[in-house]
């Protein structure tokens, strides 16, 4: 019996400890998830200096959440950190894109390809957000580039035929995409059929009133005409 206390006192021991590791991994999370989220919203309120030390501050915490939990790997590839991680990629990918910068690898944002695959997938609703933001001002070539961006990301993530076990879900998240990206389609193009139609009504506009101004003109001519005979 002696020898079974020691050993229960040694699994206690070790459960403590990685309690204590998912309780900061927890936290840590948490911290990580509103850092991506408050970069990204400065992005679309293009407030690039805020959203530069968001994005930072994002980067630390992703270090110290990997290096907290390498001695505990099982903790590290946890769906709440791995959802932290993909947090951060979608924070990345976002910004880069809406300003139309280079992206970064999953090596560079040191995450594993599933996990970015996933953030890039929530990509795609960020960037709708964004086209929708525009188009409330009107039709923008910007809108068609970013809508162009939205058609890559869905292929690469259509071209990824494995299984979920692999990709962690990854096929649900595609079909998100296609569907936002359809409804994306449908609010550009009624917004350009809304500009061709201002700028049809506009040249008509003109066009009548550049004839009701030439109509006297033309009156008076006639009656010049006849009195001279």
């Amino acid at each position: 019996m002696e020898k079974l206390v020691h050993i229960t006192e040694q699994i206690r021991k070790k459960f403590d400890t990685r309690t204590s590791a998912r309780d900061q991994a927890l936290a840590q999370a948490r911290q990580l998830t509103r850092a991506c989220s408050l970069a990204i919203r400065a992005v679309h309120r293009d407030e690039a200096d805020v959203m530069n030390a968001h994005l930072q501050e994002a980067r630390q915490l992703a270090d110290t959440l990997r290096a907290s939990l390498a001695s505990h790997p099982d903790l590290f590839y946890a769906g709440y950190t791995q959802d932290a991680l993909k947090e951060f990629v979608e924070a990345s990918v976002t910004c880069a894109l809406i300003r139309n910068e280079p992206l970064q690898t999953p090596e560079q944002l040191v995450v594993e390809p599933s996990t970015f695959l996933n953030g890039l997938a929530e990509v795609v609703g960020e960037l709708r957000r964004r086209i929708l933001d525009i188009l409330r001002h009107g039709y923008s070539p910007e809108a068609e580039r970013l809508l162009g961006t939205m058609d890559e990301i869905y292929s690469v993530l259509v071209s990824m035929d494995y299984p979920d076990a692999i990709t962690n879900g990854l096929r649900r998240q595609t079909d998100l995409a296609r569907g936002i990206i359809e409804k994306t389609r449908g609010d550009i193009t009624f917004s350009l059929r809304g500009e061709h139609l201002e700028q049809a009504i506009g040249k008509l506009i003109l066009h009548l009133n550049s004839e009701q101004a030439q109509a006297p003109m033309r009156g008076a001519s006639g009656l010049k005409s006849k009195k001279h005979k």
